[in-house]
């Protein structure tokens, strides 16, 4: 178990844990949350070592493995497969072992190093890091391409494959979630709810914490609180904690008032759409949790828009890409005042080159957008430094912004309206590539305030945001009164705030008649289907389209036979290379049974182990011909092949 005695942890001259006291169970899966610059982050540094308590006591198993995302870009020109094994820590020993061994021409060590591999699971490593890649999104062809020539957010997957390779009793994960989309983040889910070791995640996703976790561990004020069950069942034990404290709840009353006065109105808009009606459960979420939601000292709300056309926007066979490339095609949709529109689709089909297309970042490849007298558009950016300057500060960023927007605004008036944002005293001076994910969410959010938009294009707004500026952007998007768009894997911000979504998909958008639920449904069954298809067209003979005149058709025939004939000398040496891997196959099998009954004597272990060398060199040059040749045979046949 973890045991953490009257800790306290510094960080330069900030106390991030006071007289911490916390006991985490083996197996157990963790949230750790708190709103940014609590300290979530400096409490992993504690676990691993990389910082160490000014007082009291950590307690750790000494032999657990630990595994955590390196935060670091990696650069290197390793196939990507390749990669995410070095994370296979023990397998990584085992090889070294192996090869230390066989270095020494060791009979016994070669044998006890296989035993070490088999013990791994180094037989089937590979195919374990390819179905991991897989299910975070990569696509067959990328699986061996070079780490260095991803972009930075794949990379980012990279790393997190790797740590998850790891064969760890104690997992960190902080915001594992940030770069992956919908898919991904559900596979992901599903693979952390089978890990069976001791998991501690830092996450701002509601509904990913609720999935996977079973203990949440709330830091607030350098106190270290636990509670038994998810995120929700932590919201609502708090909010009770909190509502009983009747001194400072009477404060919140006006909150509240305005609050309840803010879900009725909406669950009154709400229609009778599956989507709608998720919308009215997550505002009763909010009503039960009142309390909490009130309490939190950070809120804001966009200003009413100087118009509403209506529609926004319409579109006409537009198609939208990069370049030449066309990714998506023939959209036809208009977009209306008050829309809600939630935009869904896998990563790479084109979510947010519609929303750049949309907000005007780059022009469509085809066809007309027409947009609605008065448009204004607020652009929040996947990446942020889309739209920010990196050594400007955020007071520079609202002066050039206001000279745009409203000239007559003085600087005393910036600085008082970036504070209602957290920038305050010299923050508001502050570089910003020196600021935190969070914050320069935050000024991207006050630069779209300041604009007063009627549409609202939001790209993963989410990523970098705590749990209660994800609360105040849900209510402070719910109040606005103009159109939002929105793109994001964070399910609990899409119910709460779309009616309706679309669907990127195919190289095309259309509407999804069906709520979250429905929508990963779908993506299963999209899954089955492709994999089915792809069996079958392995399976399905080759159609005859052959040319029609007499004179072609014998000439094709010709030249299919002469190919048969070159195949068969490769076929008979493919059937002679798979005899012999079966004989091989059966004798390595019986070596490893061998070696785990471990009753042999040491000199006749030590000739089992040299043999179990050899066996496996041969299992290694037979595989790589027989795939030489299968790829080899599969190009003549498609060659020969009528049509």
């Amino acid at each position: 178990m973890i045991t953490l005695r009257e800790v306290t942890l510094r960080r330069s001259v900030k106390v991030v844990l006071d007289g911490a006291t916390v006991t985490l169970q083996p197996g157990e899966k963790i949230g750790l949350v708190g709103r940014n610059g609590a300290g979530k982050s400096s409490l992993f540094a504690l676990l691993t070592n990389r910082l160490h308590a000014d007082a009291g006591d950590v307690d750790m198993p000494p032999r657990w493995r630990m595994a955590e995302v390196a935060q670091n870009m990696p650069e290197t020109g390793d196939g990507a497969t390749d990669f995410v094994l070095q994370g296979d820590t023990r397998l990584m020993e085992a090889q070294a072992q192996l090869a230390q061994a066989e270095a020494a021409d060791d009979g016994h060590a070669i044998a006890d190093a296989h035993h070490a591999i088999s013990d791994a699971g180094g037989f089937d490593a590979r195919a374990r890091a390819q179905a991991m890649l897989l299910g975070l999104g990569f696509k067959s062809e990328q699986l061996d391409a070079p780490v260095n020539s991803f972009s930075g957010g794949w990379r980012m997957r990279l790393q997190l494959a790797r740590a998850l390779m790891c064969p760890a009793d104690l997992m960190l994960l902080d915001e594992p979630t940030n770069h992956l989309d919908l898919d991904a983040l559900v596979w992901l889910e599903a693979w952390l709810q089978r890990y069976e070791g001791t998991l501690i995640i830092i996450s701002h996703d509601r509904e990913f914490l609720d999935a996977i976790t079973r203990v949440t561990l709330h830091l607030e004020d350098t106190k270290l609180t636990r509670y038994t069950g998810n995120y929700t069942a932590f919201e609502e034990m708090r909010a009770e904690r909190m509502s009983l404290q009747q001194a400072s709840y009477e404060k919140q009353k006006e909150r509240i008032a305005h609050l309840q006065k803010f879900i009725d109105r909406f669950k009154a808009k709400a229609s009778k759409a599956k989507q709608a009606q998720s919308r009215v459960k997550a505002l009763a979420r909010m009503e039960k949790l009142a309390p909490v939601l009130t309490a939190a000292d950070f809120s804001f709300e966009f200003r009413e828009p100087l118009s509403l056309p209506n529609p926004m926007l319409a579109m006409q066979d537009v198609a939208v890409g990069y370049g030449e490339k066309v990714i998506v095609r023939g959209i036809n949709r208009s977009v209306l005042a008050g829309q809600r529109i939630g935009i869904l689709g896998a990563n790479g089909q084109g979510k947010s080159t519609l929303v750049k297309t949309v907000a005007r970042t780059q022009p469509a490849l085809a066809g007309t957008i027409t947009e609605g007298k008065g448009l204004a558009i607020g652009y929040f950016a996947q990446q942020e430094m889309d739209v920010l300057r990196p050594n400007d500060s955020p007071l520079n960023h609202m002066i050039r912004l206001a000279r745009e927007v409203s000239p007559q605004a003085r600087e005393q008036e910036l600085r008082n309206f970036l504070g209602q944002f957290r920038f305050e005293g010299d923050m508001v001076n502050q570089a910003v590539g020196t600021l935190s994910g969070g914050e320069k969410a935050r000024l991207v959010l006050a630069m779209l305030v300041w604009q007063r938009p009627n549409l609202l294009l939001l790209d993963e707004p989410t990523n970098h945001l705590d749990l209660d500026t994800r609360e105040a952007l849900s209510m402070a998007l719910n109040e606005f009164e103009g159109t939002v768009m929105l793109v994001s894997h964070d399910r609990a911000l899409l119910r709460e705030v779309c009616d309706e979504f679309w669907l990127v998909a195919d190289g095309e958008v259309r509407p999804f008649d069906g709520d979250l639920d429905d929508y990963q449904r779908w993506l299963l069954e999209t899954a089955k289907v492709q994999a089915k298809a792809m069996r079958d067209a392995a399976s399905k003979p080759s159609s005859d389209a052959g040319p029609s005149r007499k004179e072609d058709r014998k000439a094709a025939a010709l030249a299919r036979q002469q190919k048969a004939e070159q195949v068969k000398p490769l076929r008979r040496e493919l059937n002679k290379i798979d005899n012999r891997l079966g004989v091989l196959f059966s004798e390595r099998d019986k070596i490893e049974v061998l070696f785990a009954e471990n009753t042999l004597p040491p000199a006749e272990l030590a000739e089992k182990g040299k043999r179990l060398k050899l066996v496996t060199d041969e299992i290694e040059q037979l595989e790589g011909r027989w795939l030489e040749l299968s790829t080899q045979i599969d190009t003549m046949s498609a060659e020969s092949s009528p049509g």
